[in-house]
Order: C-alpha cells, then sequence, then structure tokens
C-alpha cells in the first residue's frame, strides 16, 4: 500500500525544534519513507498508545510514532523524538499525554 505521510503540528514542532540539521534531516526522511507499505515498518504500540506504531531512526536513538488511516491511504506522523525511558522527555511519554 502506497501512503501519504504528512506531519501533525505536534510532530513538526518537535522536528524543528531539533537543532542539528543532519539528523532533522535523516528524521523527515525516514518519516516520508513510511509512504511505502507502513504497516510493515515499526511495530505496533500498546496500552495507552494502542492504535499507533513506532518506527526507529537516526541510529535507534529517536523514534518516530504514527498512525495509519488505511481508507484514506494517509500516514499521521504524531510525534517523534529521542527515547529517553523514565523521563519525562520520552517520546512515549510525549505521545501518551497529546491524546489525554
Amino acid at each position: 500500500m502506497v501512503c501519504q505521510v504528512f506531519l501533525t503540528r505536534e510532530a513538526e514542532k518537535r522536528l524543528l525544534a531539533i537543532r542539528d540539521r543532519r539528523v532533522r534531516k535523516l528524521l523527515y526522511s525516514r518519516a516520508m519513507k513510511l509512504q511505502n507499505s507502513p504497516e510493515q515498518q515499526g511495530k505496533p504500540l500498546v496500552r495507552k498508545l494502542a492504535g499507533f506504531r513506532s518506527v526507529r531512526a537516526v541510529g535507534q536513538r529517536y523514534r518516530i510514532i504514527y498512525e495509519i488511516d488505511g481508507s484514506r491511504q494517509e500516514v499521521w506522523v504524531v510525534t517523534l523524538g529521542i527515547r529517553k525511558e523514565g523521563n519525562r522527555g520520552d517520546v512515549y511519554e510525549i505521545a501518551s499525554k497529546l491524546g489525554e
């Protein structure tokens, strides 16, 4: 399945907040690769984030959290950022608060 990839305002904000242009470019490039078979990339998330998927990017440090709308063939990048388990800056912590 080929999809269009969109970034939410939150994802755009977090992407632009990354100071390193190289990392920013790599993250954006990885997000755009989700247009080809996004359901086969990343892993499905559970609990509070059920319905979303997560894919690793930029040397495994960063995560891109996205949602697939199969009926419209769209992929929505909800947020992205560094994985810091146990830290409130952790990308999964931020994503779980977006739905509240």
